[in-house]
């Protein structure tokens, strides 16, 4: 125990203290001025510290002359033992008493009760440090966790080739437990100047001058701190700019000519509740300087089904603020962030509508939408386009009624008032890209019929078609690749221009067959102007009957998969069902479609139709199979079938068309000129153009 002589000692304690001072000074009892001796119980003895004074052998003195002389001083140790006890007492019961004591010169010194300045300074610190962050092992864990990617998260990242995620979740920490006696977000935030003084708040108050006082003083229940000899202070709902100047003038009631410094120094905990979408419902304990986006985080944020633009809080009952997240992130606008007092309600709503924005810019994101806004609004979000994206082409991804997917183009600025739609994929271009060879630019390609996301898809430049269908969602258990119709619009064209030229041929052949032709007679002269109204006729039909830019592909009749042919841009892919018929036309006796049995052939099929008429030339016969190639009788090096031979032994597959044309004349220009199978089915045309042509 340690005798500690202050000036708040009182006029009555003057002598106890000299007394006291005299016994310390004198040498060979506590060795040096002002460091006593330890004195401890003789059942507990502890060893001496050797550098202590009343232990250290006296210099030039015998071992039996020190302990003689150490025993010579007992009585004054034992006196001065007791006058520590004696003088603590004193004091302590003064300060309780009194609560200030008066020295015999110099200030005032105000003592609050019960604990010391400096156990409190400890136990500060030993708070503050329970309010740290957590280790660096479990930091790093928490940090490597991610929330778990929505379905259409997934999508969009499949179609960027990247992970794409929601704008705002990296902001979205981990959740710590509810039990934390802090945030790392408040712990060392700047107390603002409107902050209000609440129960359990610590104040601090320092005074200089007349009187001196170190306080650190928790506000009550009642809303008050008392402080020594100036009495209750009813802080509560005080802010905080305002505190040194109440302070000031509450103590300036009873003391002159001093100075005085209010700070907050412990803040008070809150307790409120999270609900709604949010990964981590529930109750949670924080700072009073929590904001809305605290709460948020200590939450762990919106799930993958919550909301970043529709957060409520309510207070009593109340809905007194709506945050939306995006203010924050994009803008920077801090207003809908309010404090949250105790028992507040944060409530996140169901997400709303979500478009992703990925390609050339600043940042590929999912946005979500609130209200209309438009293709100008959600590039805004993303931080607008790259430098070198392309302007003129934008491409929108989207989901019709239809539960297919649509490409719509469009250029800015004029198509930024476009509206956005739930589900939309918006792909900006690189304008370095389109100066770029074919072969390393992006493709667009249409997948349709029986696969799991028919619609349109911007993929790679070395996709294939086999990518194609994967991107679709894959092929349903209907689809029937043998009657796969893919079309190209470079062999569109390509077949246009020859299918044009050939049309042209095609009719200066009529010409000169017309103007070579002689009549004997009025009969002869009338039936040659009828031959020439009905082939006019047959050419502007042929004329309406384009290709289609259809490319056979290299399937077999039972195949699951479709060769590895690269796509280009503007690619069609339909792929049909399985069909359960077959289609006769030409000269039969009942044109149509008829079911198929097993093992037919395609003389059984014409059967079904009647059979050819007396003015059929079936030596001229021909089968359009599903997969676009054509089969005719008059083949003579493919293997099927010699010059003049029937079609009876060839198989009858699903979706075959057999046409059967009629015998003409053999002086007609058509014999002449072009056979029908050249005609059409070199350009692609297919049974559709047959109806047209026969009709």
């Amino acid at each position: 125990m340690t005798i500690k002589v202050t000036a708040a000692a009182t006029k009555k304690d003057t002598r106890s203290k000299s007394i006291a001072g005299s016994v310390m000074s004198r040498p060979g009892t506590l060795g040096r001025l002002g460091r006593p001796c330890r004195l401890v119980s003789t059942h507990r003895m502890r060893p001496p510290h050797p550098g202590h004074g009343c232990h250290r052998r006296l210099r030039g003195a015998k071992p039996n002359e020190s302990v003689n002389s150490l025993l010579r001083h007992l009585p004054l140790l034992l006196l001065s033992t007791a006058l520590q006890a004696s003088l603590a007492h004193a004091q302590t019961s003064t300060s309780t008493r009194d609560t200030d004591t008066v020295t015999e010169s110099g200030p005032t010194r105000l003592v609050a009760p019960g604990k010391s300045t400096g156990s409190r300074q400890a136990s500060q610190d030993e708070d503050d440090t329970d309010t740290l962050d957590l280790p660096d092992g479990k930091r790093k864990k928490a940090a490597a966790r991610k929330p778990v990617p929505s379905e259409f998260e997934i999508y969009v990242s499949e179609l960027a080739d990247k992970d794409i995620r929601r704008l705002g979740s990296d902001l979205m920490l981990p959740a710590k437990s509810s039990g934390d006696k802090g945030s790392l977000l408040e712990s060392n935030r700047q107390v603002p100047p409107d902050y209000l003084v609440g129960v359990g708040d610590e104040v601090q108050v320092v005074t200089w001058g007349s009187v001196e006082a170190d306080l650190r003083l928790t506000v009550d229940r009642a809303g008050r701190i008392v402080i020594p000899r100036v009495g209750p202070v009813v802080v509560a709902g005080v802010r905080q700019a305002d505190l040194n100047d109440l302070l000031a003038k509450r103590i300036g009631q009873v003391f002159r000519n001093f100075q005085v410094s209010a700070t907050l120094g412990r803040l008070r905990s809150i307790r409120y509740y999270v609900t709604g979408f949010v990964d981590k419902p529930g109750a949670y304990t924080v700072s009073s300087l929590a904001t809305v986006m605290t709460g948020l985080v200590q939450a762990g944020g919106p799930s993958s089904s919550g909301s970043f633009r529709n957060i409520e809080l309510r207070r009593n009952g109340q809905v007194i603020s709506r945050f939306d997240l995006y203010d924050l992130l994009v803008k920077g606008d801090k207003k809908g962030d309010v404090a949250l007092q105790g028992d507040d309600v944060l409530y996140v709503g169901p997400i709303g509508p979500q478009v992703a924005l990925i390609g050339s810019l600043n940042r590929q994101a999912i946005v979500e939408l609130k209200g209309s806004e438009t293709v100008a609004d959600a590039i805004a979000y993303a931080g607008g386009l790259s430098t070198v994206a392309d302007t003129r082409r934008i491409a929108i991804e989207r989901l019709s009624d239809r539960n297919d997917r649509r490409v719509v183009e469009l250029s800015l600025p004029k198509g930024g008032s476009e509206p956005l739609s739930n589900g939309d994929v918006l792909r900006a271009f690189n304008s370095v890209a389109a100066t770029l060879p074919q072969a390393k630019q992006y493709k667009r390609i249409r997948v349709e019929g029986e696969v799991a996301r028919p619609g349109d898809y911007v993929l790679p430049p070395s996709s294939t078609l086999a990518d194609a269908i994967q991107a679709a969602g894959g092929l349903t258990s209907q689809a029937y690749l043998f009657g796969t119709d893919f079309t190209r619009e470079s062999v569109r064209k390509v077949q246009d221009e020859q299918y044009d030229r050939a049309l042209r041929e095609l009719e200066t052949d009529f010409t000169r067959n017309a103007s070579t032709q002689k009549v004997a007679n009025a009969d002869a002269a009338q039936a040659l102007q009828q031959q020439q109204a009905g082939t006019s006729k047959l050419i502007e039909r042929l004329r309406m009957a384009r290709p289609t830019g259809r490319v056979v592909l290299d399937v077999s009749e039972n195949s699951r998969e479709l060769p590895q042919l690269g796509i280009e841009d503007g690619d069609r892919l339909s792929i049909p069902a399985r069909p359960t018929t077959v289609g006769v036309f030409g000269s039969v006796f009942n044109a149509g479609s008829f079911l198929l049995k097993g093992g037919s052939s395609i003389d059984d099929i014409v059967k079904m139709a009647g059979g050819p008429t007396r003015g059929a030339d079936a030596s001229s016969m021909f089968v359009l199979r599903a997969n676009g190639s054509v089969i005719s009788a008059r083949q003579s090096s493919s293997g099927w079938l010699s010059l003049g031979s029937p079609l009876a032994t060839l198989a009858a597959l699903p979706g075959d068309t057999v046409f059967v044309p009629e015998e003409l004349n053999k002086t007609t220009f058509l014999q002449e000129a072009k056979d029908w199978t050249q005609i059409l089915y070199q350009f692609g045309l297919g049974a559709a153009a047959l109806k047209t042509i026969k009709n």
